[in-house]
């Protein structure tokens, strides 16, 4: 279990994170929701001790440390590879620091992803978050957490991953998967937690939602208060006046 309990974080005068607590049991596949700034990158970073905060986060009741952090891996849109080496590079180098890295996961998903072995400096974008998938999931953690990892990457290749991710996980892993892509992924994730302004405002399981004739896209916008009309009043407002 992960678990996180009264964590607060600020940058300066802005607040990030506002007492939060929340936890992650093993074998989920769960989104995380939340607008631009709204604290999701700063949750995740602070499962994985890169940055300092206040309160605790402990898996399985031992504080995140090197003794520990081996089950966490993090795919980012940052980027955390060395871009002079290749794949197969970094693959062993994993394979020296992981004890449990999967070789049999890492060779299906660049096949499945096609990707060359050659210097990641010269892989596009979509390439590179690709990639940076390939190293969480092949890790051997128990907790994979991805953050806005599939920005260049087409709408079939997407959805295509999301059944392979379904296929492969084990039943221990569990995905905290961090996007605006909230329709996209509403039929792969089994719970959605959702944060605005560093608080969490909603915590469901997709099957609670469909058992009362919902959906996820639905609960999400009665949560965040979306006006239907904005749209309508902003060309209004924008045309007022105007022959």
């Amino acid at each position: 279990m992960l678990e996180i309990k009264n964590v607060s974080k600020s940058y300066g005068s802005k607040q990030a994170l506002s007492d939060v607590s929340i936890s992650f049991p093993r074998g989920e596949i769960v989104g995380l929701f939340g607008e631009n700034g709204a604290g999701k990158t700063t949750l995740l970073k602070s499962m994985l001790k890169l940055i300092k905060f206040e309160g605790s986060i402990t898996l399985d009741g031992e504080s995140i440390s090197e003794k520990n952090i081996d089950k966490l891996s993090f795919a980012t849109a940052e980027h955390s590879f060395i871009p002079n080496l290749t794949p197969s590079a970094h693959r062993d180098f994993y394979k020296e620091h992981f004890p449990s890295f999967s070789d049999k996961r890492f060779k299906s998903l660049m096949e499945f992803f096609s990707l060359p072995d050659k210097p990641l400096r010269s892989f596009s974008l979509g390439q590179k978050n690709q990639f940076e998938v390939i190293m969480a999931l092949s890790q051997g953690a128990d907790y994979i957490l991805i953050d806005e990892a599939f920005a260049g990457n087409d709408i079939f290749n997407r959805e295509d991953f999301y059944k392979v991710l379904l296929g492969i996980l084990g039943e221990n892993e569990t995905v905290i998967l961090s996007t605006h892509l909230i329709e996209e992924v509403s039929d792969f994730i089994g719970r959605a937690v959702l944060i605005r302004s560093g608080e969490i405002i909603g915590d469901v399981s997709t099957l609670e939602l469909m058992e009362k004739g919902d959906n996820l896209v639905s609960y999400v916008k009665r949560a965040y208060n979306y006006r239907s009309d904005r749209v309508s009043k902003a060309l209004n407002d924008l045309t007022d006046g105007e022959v």
